[in-house]
């Protein structure tokens, strides 16, 4: 008798933590993922740039201005992992790092055709964005990014944003610059699928990240901060509603 209610005792706490634990699961409409990826011999790995701070800020400003009812914390998935797929949005920074196995772009490739949706961002000039490409075209080889219009609903869905604006990290901008390397013009570009949708945002020349991170900082102008903050809302926003 004493082991049954030993038994007994053990099947009510799994009972118990189990729908604890799907609620936790369920809590939130939305969670911010980082994607987490493999650099090269040259070139490590830098997926974890501004992380976690840079997210979280973001994550407070939408819970702010939204009634999107977000998880305070980020989640970071590997690229390769089918986890990827139980979230609508993914974040990857340093794409002049990225270093994606055949296994591993093909799970971003499956991703975005079955509806979800990647937001680049912090890399610069044109040997990063070679570095990119090529592995961009291991997920896409016979799909081209291509300048998303400012009448795109992506700048619309919240914020009204008329013109890009390039964003420096805090290096730059105390050297008196907003670009880095030759990476002079801010550029924002899409990857859409065969109906049109957008799955893929490529923001080049810019680092959004950095701003999020240190927009409580004095030295940083609050206007790069405001832009990078409104661009990561609507982005989001325009993934939950499209």
């Amino acid at each position: 008798m004493k082991y049954k209610k030993g038994y007994i005792t053990i099947i009510l706490l799994i009972l118990f933590i189990i729908p604890l634990s799907m609620s936790k699961d369920i809590e939130y409409d939305f969670t911010f993922v980082r994607l987490k990826y493999s650099g090269s011999f040259r070139h490590k790995s830098l997926w974890h740039i501004d992380y976690p701070a840079a997210e979280r800020n973001l994550l407070i400003q939408l819970r702010k201005h939204t009634d999107i009812k977000a998880s305070p914390q980020e989640k970071v998935v590997e690229v390769g992992s089918p986890e990827i797929f139980d979230y609508p949005f993914a974040y990857i920074a340093e794409l002049g790092r990225l270093n994606l196995s055949k296994a591993e772009a093909e799970n971003l490739r499956e991703y975005l055709l079955r509806g979800g949706f990647i937001m680049t961002d912090d890399f610069h000039g044109t040997e990063q964005w070679r570095r990119f490409y090529k592995q961009y075209k291991k997920i896409f080889p016979k799909r081209e990014p291509i300048d998303i219009p400012m009448t795109h609903p992506l700048f619309r869905c919240f914020f009204k944003i008329d013109k890009l604006m390039q964003i420096p990290a805090p290096a730059a901008y105390r050297s008196g610059r907003t670009h880095e390397k030759d990476g002079y013009q801010v550029k924002c570009m899409g990857v859409f699928d065969d109906k049109g949708r957008l799955m893929m945002m490529i923001n080049f020349n810019t680092d959004l990240g950095d701003a999020w991170q240190n927009a409580a900082e004095s030295f940083y102008p609050r206007k790069f901060s405001d832009m990078a903050f409104k661009l990561g809302i609507n982005t989001i926003v325009y993934t939950l509603t499209h």
